[in-house]
């Protein structure tokens, strides 16, 4: 990072091209707006949580959260840490370069520009159904799933090309709105329980027995995911050392306390011994369905519209998340160097947010095209796109947080600091290896995830999808390394490899 207004401006101007990202963009308060809003707060309440209950019969649910919870705080102490020393837009990947070597950074890369990628257009898919069923309802016209869609993707990519804080203020809005309906279920849920009241049985350990355990692990933990992203946008504030551990912890909080309360509040409100039966005949309509009956249809057709929103919020987190990416791995050489420009007029990695743009495109557009002229079916290519995606990003964001709490061990013992920070190491060990657990029962579970049967090609296709780019990332790597060993050792350097580059040049010119 740089360490004053004079070598930001070098670095903005370095060879005629922009070199970082804008400072002081974003406070405590913008970026913790921008990581909660890839939680997408109402689509996990009606969307995750019904069919957590309904297919896998977990009434435990609320005490997964609690879990979950305890294990990413584990893993955000030594990624915090991290975040201290290493400020680059790559996050996760120049973390495990800074760890485990430039090969390796290398390949988490492309796990990670994937994954997230994968993330953002999955929800594109369940968007452009739910607001093709506002239409029908509330206007009677048929608009298929695929125009809303695209008219989002058009609409996500002119907002990624605009400025972080307008970015941060439309998110901030959304999710505030979002949480707020949310919560008032939660405390009317509470205030009329159901026949069995108060009942605290969802919090009982007893309750999560049984085969879907695993794989409702696996929906949980993609519940959380978002507050990871912090360090992404380190660069763009004022203080990263303080604001970007301050926001994860924040987020990790936030998230694990309200999912906990709003599943919880959803067993109250059906009942523990009634929730299941529930959630299989309502699916994700079960949400709305209470607050019919709780809060009237007002209530409900209002909800109806932030479940949009909300959903809309996601997809611009994760559409920033994936632009810098690009343009980190565009400034180290693993992306052309267009990749590692940012816009003269608003400071946002533009190339990188047009190339989210274009393969948004592709991939609605595939769908659109493909899936639903081969079925038939106009709710298909929706629940696929959707399903498919999203499970793929979810498993290679698991994998790369797991490989990053390795990372952070390495990290710290080769700078000869594992006795000062042996507390932190110690929750990196405990979190690595229960993401790996959960990592492993997502790949062994990945029919059920993706609703496809146990003799599916799908079900070591989509993971296959990770698993390739992991090792093209590698491959990448090691060549690199064999043709220009300098390029590779400033993997993972961001903007400490140009002022490397410049104190070089400097003792040239001397």
């Amino acid at each position: 990072m740089t360490t004053g207004s004079s070598s930001t401006s070098e670095i903005r101007t370095y060879k005629g091209q922009e070199r970082a990202l804008r400072s002081d963009r974003l406070g405590t308060a913008g970026l913790l707006l921008s990581v909660l809003a890839a939680t997408a707060p109402l689509m996990v309440v009606a969307g995750v949580m019904p069919t957590t209950f309904g297919v896998m019969g977990i009434v435990g649910q609320p005490l997964l959260f609690v879990m979950l919870g305890v294990v990413l705080a584990l893993f955000s102490v030594g990624y915090a840490e991290m975040s201290r020393h290493v400020h680059n837009a790559g996050a996760f990947y120049a973390y495990i370069s800074r760890g485990l070597g430039g090969t390796a950074g290398s390949g988490a890369a492309l796990v990670a520009l994937v994954a997230y990628s994968a993330l953002q257009v999955g929800v594109y898919g369940i968007f452009g159904f739910e607001v093709s069923g506002l239409f029908a309802t509330y206007l009677d016209t048929e608009v298929a799933w695929w125009i809303p869609a695209l008219a989002a993707v058009l609409v996500v990519g002119a907002l990624g090309w605009l400025k972080i804080d307008l970015n941060a203020r439309v998110l901030g809005v959304l999710l505030i709105v979002e949480v707020a309906l949310v919560v008032i279920f939660d405390i009317a849920a509470v205030a009329d329980p159901a026949k069995e009241g108060l009942s605290l049985q969802a919090f009982n350990p007893e309750t999560l027995t049984g085969a879907g355990l695993g794989t409702a692990l696996c929906f949980c933990v993609a519940a959380f995911l978002g507050f990871e992203q912090a360090p992404v946008y380190a660069e763009e504030t004022s203080r990263p050392q303080v604001v970007v551990a301050r926001v994860m912890f924040l987020a990790v909080g936030f998230v694990a306390v309200f999912f906990a309360f709003s599943c919880w509040a959803l067993t109250v409100a059906a009942g523990p011994s009634g929730i299941v039966a529930a959630a299989q005949k309502q699916s994700a309509g079960l949400l709305f369905f209470l607050t019919e009956n709780s809060l009237g249809t007002t209530f409900t057709d209002v909800l109806h519209v932030l479940f949009v929103t909300g959903m809309f919020a996601a997809m611009l987190s994760f559409h920033n998340v994936v632009a810098r990416y690009a343009f980190a791995m565009g400034r180290e050489g693993l992306l052309p160097a267009a990749f590692g420009r940012t816009n003269n007029a608003s400071g946002a990695p533009g190339v990188g947010s047009l190339l989210q743009t274009v393969i948004s495109v592709v991939v609605v557009g595939a769908f659109a095209v493909t899936d639903e002229g081969a079925t038939g079916d106009p709710t298909a290519p929706v629940l696929h796109l959707f399903t498919w995606m999203g499970n793929i990003g979810a498993l290679g964001v698991i994998l790369l947080m797991a490989l990053a709490s390795l990372a952070v061990i390495v990290f710290f013992a080769r700078r000869g600091a594992a006795r000062a920070q042996a507390w932190r190491l110690a929750a990196s060990a405990v979190a690595g290896i229960a993401l790996l657990v959960i990592a492993v029962y997502t790949v062994k579970d990945f029919d059920v995830l993706v609703g496809s049967g146990p003799d599916s090609a799908l079900s070591w296709v989509l993971p296959g999808i990770i698993a390739l780019a992991a090792v093209t990332g590698l491959v990448q790597g090691a060549v690199l390394r064999a043709r220009s060993p300098e390029a590779h050792a400033r993997i993972g350097l961001g903007n400490e490899a140009f002022q490397l580059e410049k104190a070089a040049e400097h003792e040239v010119s001397r």
